[in-house]
């Protein structure tokens, strides 16, 4: 349980909060992390139980709440957000970054693709993001009733606009989520700005729990698909939400953080 004297610090600090879902490992954790070395107080869902467990040692509790939350099921994100609310005191939320998903695109063959497989993609991502964003709109028009800036970024994916084989649930899972949001920052503007980013190949062994993590070892032709030069890293993706976050003139838009790899043509050989 939240405890007073957390509720009192997260209430009165005057320091801005970020809620991120997906927070335990790879993009979530990673940006999680960036904005807490910002100063920010965090709170992070997750189903991943040890590694919300590795992130409660890591931070102090006074301005981290990390939560285990289903983000695909009505129930658990109530649940979830009714003691975000209680952790705040008041105060409200700046940005929530709906983060989570099934990281691993691949579904089969379109004719083996079952409903139930399909559901799992979509309650994952998009899903989730309706569900996550509609319980955080009063707790981010408290922060912008106060003046300061409000908004949501949603992780989508290159793979909205540019497919590879056997994708169809995530791809569809993504392209919504790209829909959501630019339907979202016209309803719920000016008070509240959304946006998405799009990672590409984005290399998370590192941001992963301790008995998950690695590092990374990518071939010439891996890093010669990016006109920067490498594969990209979850420290990019954080970094991008925390620019969509402050962009005050920047709403329903969509950011390929990718080192322009879906601008090169490939030619197979």
């Amino acid at each position: 349980m939240t405890t007073g004297t957390e509720r009192a610090a997260a209430g009165s600090t005057g320091m801005s909060t970020i809620l991120v879902t997906g927070a335990g490992n790879g993009i979530g954790r990673a940006t999680l992390l960036h904005f807490h070395g910002l100063g920010w107080r965090v709170a992070g869902l997750d189903t991943d139980t040890e590694a919300l467990a590795e992130l409660r040692a890591a931070l102090p509790s006074t301005d981290a709440l990390l939560l285990t939350c289903d983000v695909g099921k009505e129930g658990e994100v109530a649940r979830a957000f009714a003691r975000i609310e209680d952790w705040l005191g008041g105060a409200g939320l700046d940005c929530l970054v709906n983060n989570a998903g099934i990281a691993d695109p691949y579904c089969g063959p379109l004719a083996d693709l079952s409903l139930a497989d399909w559901q799992k993609w979509i309650d994952a991502s998009l899903t989730a993001a309706f569900l996550c964003s509609r319980a955080a709109v009063s707790l981010l028009e408290r922060t912008a009733d106060a003046g300061a800036p409000a908004s949501i970024v949603n992780i989508s994916s290159t793979r909205a606009v540019m497919s590879e084989p056997e994708c169809f649930a995530y791809a569809a899972a993504k392209g919504g989520l790209d829909a959501l949001t630019h339907a979202m920052a016209v309803s719920l503007g000016p008070a509240i700005r959304v946006n998405a980013v799009r990672p590409g190949w984005i290399e998370t062994g590192p941001w992963q729990k301790t008995g998950r993590r690695s590092q990374p070892a990518h071939r010439p032709r891996d890093r010669d698909q990016h006109p920067v030069g490498r594969v990209g890293r979850c420290e990019d993706i954080a970094e991008a939400v925390a620019y969509l976050h402050h962009a005050g003139f920047v709403t329903g838009q969509h950011l390929n953080i990718d080192g322009g790899m879906t601008g090169k043509m490939i030619y197979e050989h």
